[in-house]
């Protein structure tokens, strides 16, 4: 089954451009970096645009492209949550978070945390966040191995190790400018790369009406009323009358609020971005510009999913047929094979679907010679976009908040860029063995939500409390970040989605609850991990010294002087983007409600 691509030379010169591109972009930029700020915050000098396009492109990694594709064909219109409930988020870390990050003048997160609770809290976010980062960038190398297995027919752990060089390459050399130059480019590819694979998907199955017919088929195959894979809202009264199984609480509160909220406003892989910028006002902008693209880019990454659901695998090119050479049609979504090569089958008996393929399958289905070079090598971009995103924070975080905190405080400057060089092969080598751990998912956006619901969810509830609640103390913060986190690991233990079975899926304390999907589970994990660090962090907090309120200043929201825009002419004002792109992702959850 693998390697039955063949690529012609037009396709291997597309991609070979591509890579030649990112290494010099990584050997051009090598000289800019003169000490520990440019390697880890790109000097702060970044333009607002290019900023807010890496702020998007670092999250746009193949995680997202091929995840979201998998999420499409497996839960429909539904997956365009994750892009839609973001854009509140990213309004919130634009008008409120940003002036907090940059006016402290902190480095990373973890520092920030540093400066407005104490060491303890700041470490113990700086580990679990480099765990995070690990995970994820895993999955990156999962993804992406997987892709090199059916193209070219490489064993996995060639393809994790070539791909994984690649990155380090230019990472190594130019750090986080180089980092951001790259995620520019990676993102214009990836737009111009897949953009076609919508527009002639859906002329495939009769345009968007006839993709509404052929998805009202399979969703009453699978016991759903016809609009549940093309309706956002209107099946989520209850969470057996959708694919994505979970009901409009749960999925308000969990994804919309407890997870949005949780990954744009604390994670620093993507506040990184915007604190790479050369102002304040600058910074304020990035998230509001990368709004944007992020509610359209459902159209591009989802939708081929959803074709690919429906579709069906007869082969057009003789360049491109997969997994099969008769002229017989097959599913697009190829079952998932064991590490052996035997089909795997759910506790239910039924064949488990490889989603992971939907989007690389349309993309060998559909397009011919050089059309596919550049579209691998926009999936390609994806991967190095996510991994380079992952590496960039984390050795950051590692070299800041554990090495100079921790090991060595006073060292020269140009001892911490080395070590935050040794940090990305250090780091690259753990994501390595996360991804043999990805393998067990059938859907990659499954694994990266769970991991933000153990990670992102309580450190928000955290960040909330401690921005807006100036008798939050350092005890209560740490604890509740610790109760919230072990609150994620109980639920998980104690739940598990229909027919997984137990282990990396949950369960491992016995299964008392059972979920209808992997999302849903993510989501209430979510939502307990921010309930409890909550309740456990006010609950301290009342009952230790309150900290003094001179050394909140510029931390907290009520002793914090406000951005002022007076200068900055109407149209420019962070305000007026967030009104515009609020009442443009209203419209589209009203649209398709």
């Amino acid at each position: 089954m693998a390697g039955m691509v063949h690529l012609q030379l037009i396709d291997y010169l597309v991609m070979a451009v591509y890579f030649a591109f990112t290494l010099g972009i990584g050997y051009a930029l090598k000289r800019r970096v003169t000490n520990s700020t440019d390697y880890f915050l790109a000097g702060r000098s970044i333009p607002t645009w290019v900023a807010g396009l890496a702020f998007i492109s670092a999250n746009l990694g193949a995680q997202e492209v091929i995840g979201m594709g998998a999420s499409g064909a497996k839960y429909g219109l539904a997956t365009c949550h994750f892009y839609w409930l973001a854009v509140p988020a990213m309004v919130f870390v634009g008008l409120l978070m940003m002036p907090f990050y940059y006016g402290s003048r902190a480095r990373s997160v973890p520092e920030y945390l540093r400066l407005r609770f104490d060491e303890k809290t700041r470490a113990l976010n700086a580990f679990t966040f480099a765990v995070m980062t690990v995970f994820s960038s895993g999955v990156s190398m999962y993804a992406m191995g997987k892709l090199f297995y059916l193209l070219l027919g490489w064993n996995f752990a060639l393809s994790i190790t070539v791909s994984a060089l690649i990155v380090l390459s230019y990472v190594f050399l130019g750090g986080l400018t180089s980092a951001i130059y790259n995620e520019v480019l990676q993102f214009f590819l990836i737009v111009f790369g897949l953009a076609p694979l919508s527009w002639i998907g859906l002329r495939s199955v009769g345009g968007w009406n006839g993709l509404q017919a052929r998805l009202a088929t399979l969703a009453t195959e699978h016991g759903y009323a016809p609009g549940a894979y093309t309706h956002a809202w209107k099946y989520t009264a209850s969470a057996a009358q959708n694919p994505i199984g979970v009901e409009w609480f749960g999925l308000a509160m969990g994804l919309g609020f407890v997870l949005s909220f949780g990954y744009w406003c604390t994670d620093f892989l993507v506040v990184q971005r915007a604190m790479s910028a050369k102002s304040q006002a600058s910074a304020r902008m990035v998230p509001l510009v990368a709004a944007v693209p992020k509610m359209l880019f459902p159209l591009i990454v989802i939708l081929p999913g959803m074709v690919a659901a429906v579709a069906v695998n007869v082969p057009l090119h003789t360049t491109s047929a997969v997994y099969s050479s008769a002229a017989v049609a097959t599913p697009m979504i190829p079952a998932k094979l064991s590490v052996s090569g035997e089909v795997l089958h759910d506790g239910r008996g039924n064949i488990v679907q490889d989603y992971d393929l939907a989007t690389p399958m349309m993309l060998v289905h559909f397009f011919p010679a050089g059309m596919l070079g550049l579209g691998l090598t926009a999936l390609l971009a994806s991967f190095m976009s996510g991994m380079a995103g992952n590496v960039t924070a984390f050795n950051t975080v590692w070299t800041y908040d554990i090495y100079q905190a921790y090991i060595r405080p006073n060292a020269p400057d140009s001892h911490y860029v080395l070590v935050g060089r040794l940090a990305t092969i250090f780091g690259i080598a753990l994501s390595v063995g996360a991804a043999y751990l990805a393998a067990s998912f059938n859907n990659i956006m499954d694994l990266l939500q769970l991991v933000f619901a153990f990670v992102n969810a309580p450190l928000f509830a955290t960040f909330a409390l401690g921005m807006f609640w100036k008798r939050t103390t350092g005890h209560g913060a740490f604890t509740g970040l610790l109760a919230g986190i072990s609150a994620a690991m109980v639920h998980h233990g104690i739940s598990l989605p229909q027919g997984a079975a137990a282990g990396m899926h949950g369960g491992f304390f016995g299964v008392h609850i059972v979920y209808r999907s992997d999302l849903a589970q993510a989501f209430w994990t979510a939502i307990a991990a921010f309930t409890v660090c909550t309740v456990v962090t006010v609950c301290v907090s009342l009952t230790t010294k309150a900290p003094e309120e001179a050394s909140l200043s510029g931390l907290v929201y009520s002793l914090t002087p406000r951005v002022q825009d007076t200068s900055i002419p109407l149209i420019q004002r962070p305000w007026v983007l967030a009104a515009t792109v609020g009442v443009a992702v209203l419209l589209l959850n009203i649209w398709f409600f």
